[in-house]
């Protein structure tokens, strides 16, 4: 029986051995009895330039708005860098968001994980997230926020290891999950109250 679920996981790192991979793998496997994943790959996109956004946009480009496109929805894993997102995720995000009123990222429900050496797990990444995702008319979702602190301690052998955090997320998840169910229900329905 196919899983109900789609989503498309997006890794805010790209070191090969990154914590937040190791995170969304951790993620994906959890959920796995319900939904099946496709992943971006934000490393083989451009730099955004406004000279390159003609048709035929880039390919690696046009791939992964498909991907947001044929998705129920997404999962962002992303580290904190110097306070704030990596520039590669930006640069993702800043792609796929326009044009503002047809962009792939419109109505899609998102769901934010955020991760950071310190204790705080990343929050000040995650609500610079949430800010550019509503701008292209995402539904980042309206949950306790998901953060993994110290989280080197927390991937041993290439393997996210934190079952509290992966319990945490599972919340997450329904709300995920239920969101999308709502969408699908009544297609054009108004967005959550907190966006």
């Amino acid at each position: 029986m196919p899983v109900p679920y789609r989503l498309l996981g997006i890794s805010g790192s790209l070191r090969a051995n990154s914590f937040s991979s190791a995170i969304l793998a951790a993620l994906s496997e959890a959920t796995a009895s319900q939904s099946s994943y496709d992943y971006a790959d934000i490393g083989a996109l451009p730099h955004f330039n406004q000279d390159l956004y003609v048709e035929p946009l880039p390919q690696p480009v046009q791939h992964m708005r498909d991907q947001i496109a044929a998705a129920d929805g997404l999962v962002i894993v992303s580290p904190e860098y110097n306070h704030g997102v990596p520039g590669t995720l930006k640069n993702a995000l800043d792609w796929v968001s326009r044009p503002h009123n047809g962009s792939p990222l419109r109505d899609k429900p998102v769901l934010i994980v955020t991760s950071s050496p310190a204790v705080t797990g990343g929050v000040r990444a995650q609500y610079q997230l949430r800010e550019t995702i509503i701008s292209a008319l995402g539904r980042p979702l309206n949950t306790p926020e998901i953060v993994v602190g110290q989280v080197g301690s927390k991937v041993i052998d290439g393997k996210f290891r934190d079952s509290a955090v992966i319990d945490f997320a599972m919340a997450g998840f329904a709300a995920l999950f239920a969101e999308i169910d709502r969408l699908a229900a009544c297609p054009g329905a108004a967005p959550q109250a907190a966006h």
